[in-house]
């Protein structure tokens, strides 16, 4: 028995005067042909020259999705192929190697059960797109799908083609993806079969117009024209990299390049409270600012790092989103999480596994390790009694732990009137400690509720400068009760 043959032909972009002369041949030579969809305008060739064939239009009707109806006709042709006798003949819109889906599939197929496969190019719409708007692809191009459209792959730099767009709810999907990178009203060109002199147009429209614009079908195709204009090159964390690179390059600020991880490490404390600060204050654009400027500190302390060969900050995301992979198996792999105490859960679960492949707990003498020995005292405090908790090294209730707070108090009270001021210190040490304590069993974080505390003084502080200064007082021109009346005065108005 001979081995089954399958070729596939590309019907060219569109205009029938632009099918290649091979292709046609095989097409008059070939007693079976099939077609993915008669929508296209090559098919009067056939039709006139009465070329019998059978079309695949009808299982887009049948299945709800493209993936379906790829992987249909796929199975279709391959059972026909390994039954017939004669070769058969598929012909698709275009080149068969450009974005042609059903072609990718019988590629794998056709090697599995042992079918020759044979592909004949045609012209892609590619080739009419570079002609019709006046391409250079040497310029940098990319050719994306619509379906698949995501802003990581979006790259101002590069014409960008994007196919597929078969209709406008397609385009709507393309206009929301581009807006992540380019402005509302940037313009982008709309091409409707491009290369067929009766049907050809092109329609240029600002972004926000983009599923505005009717004529959407088989052979549309969007132009996102390449720019060097620095505001869309800036939103790209590509340009970052280079930016930090050139600024500790040998041409780049001689203060960059003095740094060491030690010179700035201090700047990286001093914008993660700026940070805070933005957050707590709701402040939309501070907090654009300062998450830029800790973004840098990142960005400098591995450009350093890069510069000695050790990492990138490559290195550096690709580590985080392989931890975020990982310890998320309820998003990406295969357990459940109903709520965020189970997410926990599995995050932990998956840390502790995380470090027993890594072999980093063989060191570790003490549960309380891996507590980072910088903290500020209050969250040190609080990491330290959640590790000792989880091994039981815990009070059951509120109670003794509030009690424990008074017995501390009482000794700072004996140590204040009777020792010294170090052993004071230790005392009034050990009743913040208690403190802390208590902060776990009622769910507060305890530099959380001190942050609360610390705005609060000093809004109401901010009161009573006012009221002097309304009275054309000085501090000095008052005295505690005073200020304690008008201190009341601003905890009635906070709570109104």
């Amino acid at each position: 028995m001979s081995t089954p043959q399958l070729t596939i032909v590309g019907l060219g972009s569109g205009d029938p005067e632009q099918l290649t002369l091979g292709v046609w041949r095989r097409l008059l030579a070939a007693e079976r042909v099939f077609v993915r969809t008669e929508q296209h305008p090559a098919m009067s060739l056939l039709q006139e020259n009465d070329i019998a064939y059978t079309s695949f239009d009808a299982l887009y009707e049948q299945h709800d999705s493209f993936p379906d109806v790829y992987k249909a006709i796929a199975e279709t042709l391959t059972a026909e192929a390994k039954n017939s006798a004669t070769p058969i003949i598929y012909a698709v819109p275009g080149h068969p190697m450009v974005a042609e889906r059903t072609v990718q599939l019988l590629r794998e197929q056709c090697l599995a059960e042992g079918i020759e496969l044979q592909i004949i190019g045609g012209e892609s719409f590619l080739d009419q797109a570079f002609v019709s708007l006046g391409i250079d692809p040497i310029e940098g191009f990319a050719l994306l799908d619509a379906a698949e459209l995501q802003p990581s792959l979006l790259q101002p730099q590069l014409h960008t083609l994007i196919g597929q767009v078969y209709d406008t709810y397609t385009a709507s999907d393309v206009k929301l993806a581009l807006m992540e990178r380019y402005p509302d009203d940037y313009e982008v060109v709309v091409g409707h079969a491009l290369g067929v002199p009766a049907e050809q147009q092109i329609l240029r429209v600002p972004l926000y117009e983009l599923d505005r614009t009717p004529g959407y079908g088989n052979l549309s195709l969007i132009w996102v024209p390449r720019s060097d204009d620095p505001s869309l090159r800036n939103r790209s964390f590509e340009r970052l990299h280079e930016i930090v690179a050139i600024l500790r390059s040998p041409d780049g600020c001689p203060w960059d390049i003095e740094q060491t991880h030690q010179s700035i490490r201090k700047n990286f404390i001093e914008e993660l409270y700026e940070a805070l600060e933005a957050i707590d204050n709701d402040d939309p654009d501070g907090m654009q600012e300062e998450f830029g400027d800790v973004i840098l500190q990142v960005m400098l302390h591995s450009q350093m790092e890069e510069e000695t060969g050790a990492f990138s900050v490559y290195d550096v995301i690709q580590s985080l989103n392989e931890k975020l992979i990982f310890r998320h198996p309820h998003v990406f792999g295969e357990q459940d999480a109903s709520d965020s105490q189970e997410a926990l859960a599995n995050w932990e679960q998956r840390k502790a596994e995380e470090k027993r492949l890594k072999g980093t707990d063989t060191n570790r003498v003490s549960i309380l390790d891996g507590i980072p020995s910088d903290l500020p005292a209050l969250m040190k405090a609080y990491k330290l009694q959640k590790k000792a908790a989880k091994v039981g090294f815990d009070w059951d209730e509120l109670g003794p732990v509030l009690g424990k707070i008074e017995e501390e108090l009482a000794e700072l009270r004996e140590a204040i009137a009777t020792q010294s001021e170090d052993e004071q210190a230790s005392e009034l040490g050990d009743l913040l400690f208690a403190v802390v304590n208590a902060s776990r069993f009622i769910h507060a974080d305890p530099e959380e509720a001190l942050a609360r505390t610390n705005k609060k003084f000093r809004s109401r502080f901010a009161y009573i400068e006012e009221q002097l200064r309304i009275s054309g007082k000085q501090f000095d021109q008052t005295d505690l009760t005073e200020m304690d009346r008008l201190w009341e005065e601003a905890k009635r108005q906070s709570s109104l």
